[in-house]
Formats: structure tokens, C-alpha cells, sequence
């Protein structure tokens, strides 16, 4: 297993692993930005800056991300924000983890750092040249066709009518337009290095302005829709739903687009998807009984009752003769108006 690792790890050359490495960072650093934004959010408008600039860098760092590391890790790590808020309402707002919440947060973590040891270690496009050759491909295009079909027809037809009633609708939108915002910010990433090394001017680059567009316009209706199904639908089931959805529907456009999996040996394809399936465990435990009061103290316990047939019937007798005795009185107290009293 070492072996496997360290032969996973140096899989690259230093220049793909320093990315790894930047990427792997930024995305963790993303995830305790956001996390974190949600308590200041909580502690109310004296935090309101606090909160508003934790976003802000949790969200950049979160765009640099995917300018160094493959889609397929930075997109399922995004599950680490919301094991970070829990745990920091846990502390500093006092709110209840239960049993179940505790393992969850640890199943997210496992589950994170599997695919962080099985994930692709390589960037498959290091230049705008190779994106907008990668977007000319007719399996990426059919596929992007479907997915602006599809979402275009859920909008205009399934929402107006069944919106308020179905939760998937609301968040099958926002994670088929996730797909086209996280390709598109990894686009961008791209063109940003490139700019910065000199190499070519963002600002003349037609892809680069076509991103934008994609990017800002799938960010705004993502918002909409987003917000939407938290309006209308328990947080509990909308979190573990928009996770799983948003994060396959990004590592479905990622394998086409990028092909980042072309690579990799079976056994870290498998590792990675147990991964995704672990983090996924993790936060429908951490979501769906959060409300719920389990700890150790009330699992059930390991001692063995004996049970005692006598004193099993003289319980039941015990039982049946104060029902008759409560019986009795609720008759008298019934009839009780119709006494006639003579002195």
C-alpha cells in the first residue's frame, strides 16, 4: 500500500506535483473560508464584514484552485466546508453534534483524504490552445448540447408546475449549470497562469472573454435557483442532495472535457469513486439526523436482562388491575350528576 502511494505520488514530473500540491491547498484553504463564513453569518451583522471577506477568499481561492489541480479533487473537497461550519457551530456557538453528526465528519475526512492520495496528479491542459481544442470535440459538444437542452426545457416546462414539489428540480438545475461554471472557471485559471508568465494577454484572448460570459450567466441563475430550493425545502435534505448531485455532474463534464482519468491505473479509479462514496456517507449523516438526540449514552446497552416469567405476569396483573381501578372511578365520576342525595 505505501508503495502504491509513493509510486501514485511521484506519478508526475515537480512542476505537475507543485500544482498538485498549490491546488491541493487552495482548496482546502477554500473550504475553511466558507466553512468559517457561515458562523460569522450566524454571530449576526456585527460580524457582517468578517463574514462578507471570509466568502470573498474562500471563493477566490477556491477559483485558484482549479487553475493548478484536476477538477475531479477540487470540486468533492468542497464537502470539507461543511464539516468545517459544523464543527465550529459545535464549538463556538454551542450547537448540538450528535453521535451520528461525529461520524459523519470523520467519514467526510477519510473519505477526502482517499481521493486526495488516488487522484489524477497531472493538469491534462496547460494552455488556452489545448482547451479550445478540447472544446472542439463532438462528444464534449453533443454533451454540452444535452446539458443546455436539458436544463433550458426544466426551466421553461418542469419548474413553473412542479418547482414547490419536487426537490431535485431546483438542484438538477444548479448542478447541470455547475458543470459549464467549474469548467469555465477552469478555463480561466488557465489563461490567468498563461497571462502571468507571459506567455499570452487574457484581455485579447476571445476564449477567455467567452468564459467570463459562461461563468457570470451560470453563477447568477445557480444563485437563483440555489436559494430557491432553500426557500422551499429542509437544508437537511437540500445539502447532501446539491453535494452529490453538483459534485457527479462536475466529474461527468470533467472526464469528457478533461479526460483526467485516462491516466490513471484501475486501482486509483476505484479509490477515487470510494472516496467520493465515503465523503458522500458522511454528509448525509452529518445532514439528515442533525436534529436528532443520539449519543453513546442512549445506544442501546450491552448488558443482558434476564427475563423472569413470574414477575413478567404479576407485572401485567399489577397493570390490568389499575386500568380496572381508573375504569372505575372515570364511571362514577361520569355518572355522577345523576345521584340523587337523601339526608
Amino acid at each position: 500500500m505505501v508503495t502504491q502511494i509513493g509510486h501514485s505520488l511521484a506519478g508526475g514530473n515537480d512542476a505537475s506535483l507543485r500544482d498538485f500540491y498549490i491546488g491541493l491547498t487552495l482548496a482546502i484553504s477554500s473550504s475553511l473560508f466558507i466553512g468559517s463564513s457561515f458562523i460569522f453569518k450566524k454571530l449576526g451583522l456585527l460580524r457582517l464584514a468578517t463574514h462578507a471577506r471570509a466568502v470573498s477568499l474562500g471563493e477566490i481561492a477556491n477559483f485558484a484552485a482549479y487553475a493548478f489541480a484536476p477538477a475531479t479533487l477540487v470540486t468533492p473537497l468542497g464537502a470539507l466546508s461543511v464539516l468545517v461550519s459544523a464543527l465550529l457551530a459545535s464549538r463556538v456557538l454551542k450547537e448540538h453534534l450528535n453521535l451520528l453528526g461525529k461520524i459523519g465528519c470523520t467519514l467526510a475526512i477519510l473519505g477526502s483524504t482517499i481521493m486526495v492520495i488516488h487522484s489524477p496528479k497531472e493538469q491534462e491542459v496547460a494552455s488556452m490552445e489545448e482547451l479550445e481544442e478540447k472544446l472542439r470535440q463532438p462528444v464534449f459538444l453533443i454533451y454540452a448540447t444535452l446539458v443546455a437542452f436539458t436544463t433550458t426545457i426544466l426551466i421553461i416546462y418542469y419548474v413553473p408546475q412542479y418547482g414547490n414539489k419536487n426537490v431535485f428540480l431546483y438542484i438538477g438545475i444548479c448542478s447541470l449549470l455547475g458543470t459549464f461554471t467549474v469548467m469555465g472557471c477552469k478555463g480561466l485559471g488557465v489563461a490567468m497562469k498563461q497571462t502571468a508568465s507571459g506567455e499570452m494577454n487574457i484581455l485579447l484572448n476571445w476564449l477567455s472573454w467567452l468564459l467570463v460570459i459562461v461563468v457570470a450567466t451560470c453563477i447568477v441563475l445557480q444563485l437563483n435557483y440555489l436559494n430557491r430550493s432553500l426557500d422551499t425545502f429542509n437544508t437537511a435534505v437540500v445539502t447532501p442532495i446539491y453535494y452529490v448531485l453538483f459534485t457527479s455532474s462536475v466529474m461527468v463534464a470533467s472526464l469528457i472535457l478533461f479526460k483526467e482519468w485516462v491516466n490513471m491505473d484501475l486501482l486509483d479509479i476505484i479509490g477515487n469513486m470510494c472516496g467520493f462514496m465515503t465523503i458522500i456517507a458522511g454528509i448525509f449523516l452529518l445532514n439528515a439526523f442533525k436534529d436528532m438526540n443520539i449519543s453513546l449514552s442512549n445506544l442501546p446497552s450491552s448488558k443482558k436482562v434476564d427475563y423472569n416469567p413470574a414477575l413478567n405476569h404479576l407485572n401485567n396483573d399489577t397493570k390490568l388491575i389499575s386500568i380496572k381501578h381508573d375504569d372505575c372511578q372515570n364511571l362514577l365520576l361520569s355518572h355522577s350528576s345523576d345521584i340523587n342525595y337523601n339526608y
